[in-house]
């Protein structure tokens, strides 16, 4: 217990860290702002929430992780984010594609907290334990992308071209939704395929892991 606390007392020390490096000199300080507020929120809520929705060390991994792709995505405005840019010129790819990752890692590491907060919560079980994860992550891909649209429309138009990212992709929306889409498929049946083996080899089966299913 100890070991844990300690090890989510990191977590939040190194997102805290991170935030206060992305915020010091953003490419765009706008973008940085406006897209930072969620992600403050989100994590905000999950220190309220510590008590009453305890979820697994590995959820809070899975989630600082993504947390933190999106925070270095923001301070670059996704579109400039070094790592992308050289992927870019090293393959050819068109475009700067951090978005499409970040996108990606939404769906393949947030499906498992979420599947998690559905089995304790709602108490899901069998197939709707992979359903629902897949559908929350599709539907809140939409959500932000709908969001993304309202604040392109309201602020100036070279924060609304920034923010929105497309790089003059056309269906530039659809493809990060279903990036998230793909993420959130492999995450759940990577889960499937390891609580299958497990269940085939019950003698070998580790009490109170972070991928118990109930």
């Amino acid at each position: 217990m100890v070991q844990n606390k300690f090890l989510l007392w990191s977590l939040l020390a190194w997102y805290l860290a991170l935030s206060g490096w992305t915020a010091y000199r953003p490419v765009d300080p706008e973008f940085w702002a406006i897209a930072s507020i969620l992600p403050a929120l989100v994590v905000a809520g999950l220190i309220a929430m510590h008590r009453w929705l305890p979820l697994s060390t590995a959820s809070y991994v899975l989630i600082t992780a993504f947390l933190s792709l999106h925070t270095v995505g923001v301070h670059y405005t996704y579109a400039q984010v070094p790592l992308g840019t050289w992927l870019d010129q090293s393959l050819h790819l068109g475009r700067n594609h951090f978005d499409r990752v970040v996108h990606f890692s939404f769906g393949f590491l947030l499906a498992y907290p979420m599947e998690e907060a559905f089995r304790l919560l709602a108490h899901a079980r069998g197939w709707l334990l992979y359903y629902l994860p897949v559908m929350t992550v599709l539907g809140l891909s939409g959500l932000w992308e709908i969001l993304e649209s309202w604040v392109a429309s309201s602020v100036h138009p070279e924060l609304g071209i920034t923010y929105l990212g497309s790089q003059g992709d056309l269906w530039d929306a659809q493809k990060d939704m279903a990036a998230a889409f793909y993420g959130a498929l492999l995450c759940v049946t990577l889960l499937m395929i390891a609580r299958s083996l497990r269940r085939s080899q019950p003698a070998l089966q580790p009490q109170g892991t972070a991928f118990e299913s109930a």
